[in-house]
C-alpha cells in the first residue's frame, strides 16, 4: 500500500515558514530611521547651534529690551520696539528702509546689465578662461580695499572726475551730495559683485545649443531678434539665480557702505544693516536691532518670492 503522507512529511521546516508580521516591518523601518538620523545628527546640531539658537535668541530679544551685557537684564516689551521703528519721526522706514530696497535693485539692475553685456561679448572672444579671471578679480579683492579706492576716484579731483573734466562737463562730488551718493556706491556694489554674476551667465550661454543661431543666421534674423528671441528666453534660469542672488547682495550690504559713506551725507545712503549695526553697538538697543533685522527678512522673503513668481510667469509665457 502506497503511503501518500509520505511527501508532507518530507518537506522541509523553511518552506512552511510564515512570512514576517507587521511587527517586524515596523521594527525593521524604524531602525533604518534611527540609522537615518544618526547619519543626519552633526547637520542637524550645527543647524540648531549656529542657525536655530541664534534666529530664537534674536526673536526673544526682538521683543524685549537688552543692553548687550548681563543676561538677567532682559526685559521683554511685547512689540514695542516693532512700533517703534514704524513709530512718527523714525527713519527706519523712510529713509533706511527705502534705500535699503533702492540699494538692492540699483545693484541687480546694474550688475544684470553688466554682466549680461560682458558675458556675451566673452563668449565671442578667444582665451576666454583668461577674460573670466579679469572680471573675477574684484570678488576675492577685499571689500574694504576696493571702497577706499572707489572712494578716492570718486573725490574731487580723482579719476572719475578727471574723466567728467575731460569731456567737458563740470565736476560732480559723489559721495557728497545727497542725489549721487546711493547711486555712485550702486555701482560699485554691482562691480565688486559682477564677477560671479558673468561666470553664471557664460555658463549659461555656453549651454544654448549653437544649432538654434544657425537656423536663426539662416532665417536671415538680425543680432537684436537672436538675442531677444533666442539668448533671452533660453538664458533665463541663470537670470534668476543672478537677480535673486545679487539682490540678496544689496540687501546684506554693510562694509561698502561703511567704508565709503558711513550711511552719510545724512541718511542718504543708511541702509538696514548699518541701522542695525548701530543700533546694536553705538546706542546699546539689541532690542531694536533684533526687530529690524526681522523686518529685513521679511521684506527679503517677500520680493525674492515675487521675483521668483515674475520670472517663472515670463518664462511660462515664453
Amino acid at each position: 500500500m502506497v503511503n501518500t503522507l509520505a511527501p508532507e512529511r518530507a518537506e522541509h521546516p523553511a518552506s512552511r515558514a510564515r512570512p514576517a508580521g507587521p511587527g517586524l516591518a515596523a521594527r525593521a523601518r524604524r531602525r533604518q530611521t534611527v540609522v537615518a538620523y544618526l547619519f543626519l545628527a552633526p547637520t542637524l546640531l550645527f543647524f540648531a547651534v549656529f542657525l536655530v539658537l541664534p534666529l530664537g535668541f534674536a526673536l526673544l530679544l526682538s521683543m524685549s529690551r537688552w543692553a548687550g551685557f548681563d543676561l538677567g537684564d532682559i526685559r521683554p516689551v511685547g512689540l514695542d520696539n516693532f512700533t517703534g521703528l514704524f513709530a512718527r519721526g523714525s527713519t527706519f522706514l523712510t529713509p533706511i528702509l527705502a534705500n535699503t530696497v533702492l540699494f538692492a535693485l540699483g545693484t541687480v539692475a546694474v550688475a544684470l546689465a553688466g554682466s549680461v553685456l560682458v558675458a556675451t561679448c566673452i563668449d565671442r572672444l578667444r582665451f576666454q578662461g583668461l577674460w573670466r579671471t579679469l572680471y573675477f578679480l574684484p570678488m576675492v579683492t577685499t571689500v574694504v580695499a576696493v571702497g577706499n579706492v572707489w572712494k578716492y576716484m570718486y573725490e574731487p579731483g580723482g579719476l572719475v572726475d578727471g574723466v567728467l573734466n575731460a569731456l567737458g562737463l563740470a565736476s560732480v562730488a559723489f559721495l557728497q551730495d545727497p542725489h549721487t551718493a546711493l547711486p555712485a556706491v550702486v555701482v560699485v556694489q554691482a562691480w565688486a559683485s559682477a564677477g560671479s554674476a558673468i561666470l553664471v551667465l557664460t555658463a549659461g550661454l555656453k549651454s544654448i545649443p549653437r544649432s538654434y543661431y544657425e537656423a536663426a543666421e539662416l532665417d536671415g534674423a538680425g543680432a537684436v531678434t537672436v538675442f531677444r528671441k533666442i539668448t533671452l528666453p533660453l538664458l533665463r534660469p541663470s537670470l534668476l539665480f543672478v537677480c535673486i542672488t545679487q539682490f540678496l547682495t544689496g540687501l546684506q550690504s554693510f562694509a561698502l557702505i561703511t567704508v565709503m559713506t558711513k550711511g552719510g551725507p545724512g541718511d542718504a545712503t543708511a541702509v538696514a544693516a548699518l541701522e542695525m549695526y548701530r543700533q546694536a553697538f553705538s546706542y546699546g538697543d539689541w532690542g531694536t536691532a533684533s526687530a529690524a533685522a526681522f523686518v529685513l527678512f521679511v521684506v527679503v522673503l517677500v520680493i525674492t518670492l515675487v521675483q521668483l513668481w515674475v520670472l517663472r510667469r515670463k518664462g511660462e509665457d515664453a
